[in-house]
């Protein structure tokens, strides 16, 4: 298991809720995987003893003789941009990592890549399948704007290769092309967390109800005129957005609207307690590239709650539970979605119970595990239903 951008360490500070963070500790437990070598991405190695020496503690890895975690080290921080320096270093990666597996006993292993370029400039002649993990369209990430044309190149020699490619959406699976064999697997959720009683906090449950409930980085994605226009049409109800960047990112282009309250990124408990506290769930995305090819992770955790949504109308919140998510095409809709979400109220219990069964991250991975670790797949799996409610 190869990842991209975030090492275990890193995913441990996140509270290892994204999709790699997932199929990694689903990977460590499963019984269809008699041996696993977990793969950081390359590290800086003068950042690494910097944090060392300030005494940053990382959470230890469940390390066994048929369990690794291979922490491969270089002296630049970030990946080079040119085609050459990207197939030099990661020639010297794969090296790396095949020598850690020999160690390991690991002969002809399927692997799965979450990083785009060594999904596509790695040789991996050593190994069995080879499957790309698409967690979104990366090459629609603003911050990753720089690796745009190695992006493009590495997908066209994954696609020459015939490797295999699993996505969180047809959108990003689109953007690879894949000339193997493919399958669509949607966010998921971990039912354990929402069948457990989490208070939510104090600050919250003051604020005058109902309560919408956007969590998430509040960057570009965010549409603000959405947001103002719901803010000014339900001047009852509390807009509460959870997640770093409300500072200095588009939501201070709001000003100080009384009925609308950023707030600082919480801890995964603080979190499952808003999010069950909640009245609605919002997702007030602008169509870009990028929205338009995510499968929202908010989403399936307010559905998992119970709660009722409020989306703009984007792939990856269309389809799923229809009954339960009210659609906006755009700002100037947003305020009626929210509306029509709080009217449609929480779910019943045993269709809450029933959505968390159905799209627990367990079920979504079988079928990547099945395209993964195939000899031979066929073509195109079904995309996991995301069932119930």
């Amino acid at each position: 298991m190869i990842l991209g951008y975030t090492s275990w360490a890193g995913a441990a500070g996140r509270g290892r809720v994204h999709a790699e963070d997932r199929l990694t500790l689903e990977l460590i437990g499963s019984p269809r995987v008699p041996r696993l070598l977990v793969c950081n991405p390359f590290r800086s190695l003068p950042v690494k003893a910097l944090r060392a020496a300030a005494g940053a503690a990382a959470e230890p890895f469940p390390a066994s003789p048929v369990r690794g975690l291979h922490e491969p080290l270089r002296l630049r921080r970030s990946d080079p941009t040119g085609i050459a320096a990207i197939e030099r270093g990661c020639a010297r990666y794969e090296r790396s990592i095949r020598r850690a597996a020999g160690r390991l006993g690991l002969e002809r292993p399927a692997v799965i890549v979450t990083h785009p370029l060594i999904a596509g400039f790695g040789g991996f002649d050593w190994a069995g399948p080879v499957t790309y993990y698409a967690n979104d369209d990366l090459t629609a990430f603003p911050p990753l704007a720089p690796w745009r044309p190695a992006f493009e190149e590495s997908f066209a020699r994954m696609r020459a290769a015939g490797r295999r490619a699993v996505a969180l959406t047809p959108k990003s699976l689109a953007s690879v092309g894949p000339g193997g064999p493919a399958a669509i697997v949607p966010c998921g959720i971990e039912p354990e967390e929402w069948t457990r009683a989490v208070a939510a906090p104090r600050w919250f449950l003051d604020l005058p109800g109902p309560r919408l409930l956007y969590v998430g980085t509040l960057d570009e994605r965010i549409d603000v005129a959405a947001v103002r226009a719901l803010a000014a049409a339900r001047p009852d109800s509390s807009i509460v957005l959870v997640g770093p960047g409300g500072e200095s990112g588009p939501l201070a282009a709001l000003g100080s609207l009384a009925n609308v309250h950023p707030r600082p990124p919480v801890g995964r408990e603080e979190l499952i307690g808003l999010v069950r506290a909640a009245d609605a769930g919002l997702i007030p995305h602008v169509r870009d590239e990028q929205t338009e090819a995510m499968s929202p992770l908010k989403l399936y955790e307010y559905l998992a709650a119970g709660l009722p949504v409020a989306a703009t109308d984007l792939p990856g919140t269309s389809s799923v539970s229809p009954g339960r998510v009210a659609l906006a095409a755009g700002a100037g809709d947003f305020a009626a979605a929210a509306t029509a979400a709080l009217a449609r109220g929480r779910a019943g219990e045993a269709a809450r119970l029933e959505f968390l069964a159905a799209n627990s991250w367990s079920r979504r991975f079988e079928d990547l595990l099945d395209l993964a670790l195939s000899s031979n797949p066929s073509f195109a799996l079904p995309s996991t239903s995301s069932g119930g409610l």
